[in-house]
């Protein structure tokens, strides 16, 4: 068993999952991910996991898309071409908003599906880095480091006794779809 990477308990149901997870965290058995076909409420607190840092990299491209407009316009029709449209002054911020608030939804937009690329290593051309096929459809999945927990036996037993209906030792890191 020394080629096992990872332990993978596959339960049916969420509260089962989560019952699992207790087990394994009142064991002292770290985890490495869990892997679930739809979102389950409460899982990060459970498993630790920090706040993500999506709305600060959405703020940074919604302010370069804003900045980016200001000084376009401002160049455009400040500095390069003054144009005097019924005696307004050249340089007249209302008629600024709505193409800033434009840009900066696109530069939003755009960069925030650029982050979900790198973040989920979806680029194109590559494959898909998933730890069992089953979790994208109907199983709920616990994956556990062989290499920090030991006790295989110990592990096997308590993912079963809370309710995994199947556990497989992994020997590969990912599966890809091909």
């Amino acid at each position: 068993m020394s080629n096992t990477k990872y332990i993978l308990g596959h339960f049916e149901d969420p509260d089962d999952l989560m019952h699992g997870i207790e087990q394994l965290q009142a064991n002292d058995i770290s985890i490495y991910d869990v892997f679930t076909p739809m979102p389950i409420h409460g899982i990060e607190a459970k498993l630790g996991i920090k706040r993500s840092r999506l709305p600060i990299a959405a703020f940074c491209f919604g302010i370069t898309g804003t900045i980016t407009a200001f000084l376009m316009i401002f160049y455009m029709l400040v500095l390069d071409w003054p144009i005097d449209i019924g005696g307004k002054p050249a340089f007249a911020f209302p008629d600024f908003i709505p193409v800033m608030f434009e840009l900066t939804v696109l530069f939003c937009s755009f960069g925030m599906v650029g982050t979900f690329f790198f973040a989920n290593h979806l680029f194109p051309g590559r494959a898909p880095r998933v730890m069992d096929l089953s979790a994208t459809d109907d199983r709920f999945i616990i994956a556990i480091d062989a290499k920090k927990n030991p006790h295989l036996d110990k592990i096997d037993h308590l993912l079963k006794t809370a309710g995994a209906v199947e556990v497989k030792y992994n020997e590969r890191k990912y599966v890809s779809y091909e």
